[in-house]
């Protein structure tokens, strides 16, 4: 199986405070790392609803999007998918290893026969979700065996989650991830969970702090508290989403000029 090192996002997990635990270490002469295991966009995520996408081959042997019937905004990661063959290929093999185990035990072993042996942090599923309950008890098992990694995930698969929460390890964090077919479990089982804003204004209407580095996603101390996600990736053209996020890139293009400019100033 194969685990992905920190991509952009997750590098910045190494600059916080309440993360140096589990990265400022060595281990066998090696400094821990960020890695991230993911298995596939849409096809892997059962309880997807708002966010629901997935990459598609063609008979030509290339790659489409396709967004679901209720598709709000698209997920980034079936983009990257559609995008780049180097990126849909490990995740299918993980995909297609995940799915030939049935008991969670044996699947348990094999993932951690894999994990790197320098990973201080594991951020399950850039891409996919829990897709059924014995692949979420197998990572709980993973947790258990190496108590010496943080793992932690966002997941819409909520059921698997309050069935077994008097399992789940403390380096074991999850969020709810809104916009699937379970959020009213959200309320009713008092899970903290993570919501997608097309702007920073939505996220102060809704008065939660937008985490864009993972810091809130990963650290066991903040697990009690929701947060904001902005929206991320290519969107369905000509979407209320798609114009949203071009207001975010040129937002973000003007943040960096401006950044520049008093960099120069100074």
């Amino acid at each position: 199986m194969i685990f992905a090192e920190a991509n952009s996002k997750t590098k910045k997990l190494y600059n916080v405070p309440g993360l140096a635990k589990w990265l400022n270490r060595k281990i066998n002469g090696k400094k821990a790392k960020v890695y991230s295991f993911s298995i596939l966009s849409g096809v892997d995520c059962p309880f997807a609803n708002l966010c629901r996408s997935r990459a598609v081959i063609k008979d030509d042997g290339s790659r489409t999007i396709q967004d679901g019937p209720n598709t709000k905004f698209r997920c980034f990661s079936a983009t990257q998918e559609m995008q780049y063959k180097n990126v849909y290929d490990p995740r299918k093999e993980n995909h297609d290893a995940v799915h030939s185990y049935d008991n969670p035990v044996d699947l348990a072993h094999a993932i951690v026969k894999d994990i790197p042996e320098d990973a201080g942090i594991v951020r399950i599923h850039i891409a996919g979700d829990f897709f059924n309950e014995n692949y979420f008890k197998a990572w709980i098992l993973v947790a258990s065996m190496r108590p010496d990694i943080l793992f932690y995930a966002y997941t819409k698969s909520l059921k698997y989650w309050v069935a077994n929460r008097q399992w789940i390890p403390a380096n074991f964090v999850l969020t709810a991830s809104r916009g699937g077919r379970s959020d009213d479990m959200i309320r009713r089982h008092k899970l903290r969970s993570a919501k997608v804003v097309f702007s920073k204004k939505e996220a102060e209407r809704y008065g939660l702090e937008i985490d864009d580095d993972d810091s809130t996603a990963a650290d066991p101390t903040k697990a009690g508290k929701s947060f904001a996600l902005l929206l991320h990736g290519q969107q369905p053209a000509k979407s209320v989403a798609s114009k949203a996020w071009q207001k975010l890139v040129k937002s973000k293009k003007l943040e960096k000029v401006s950044k520049n400019h008093l960099t120069v100033l100074s």
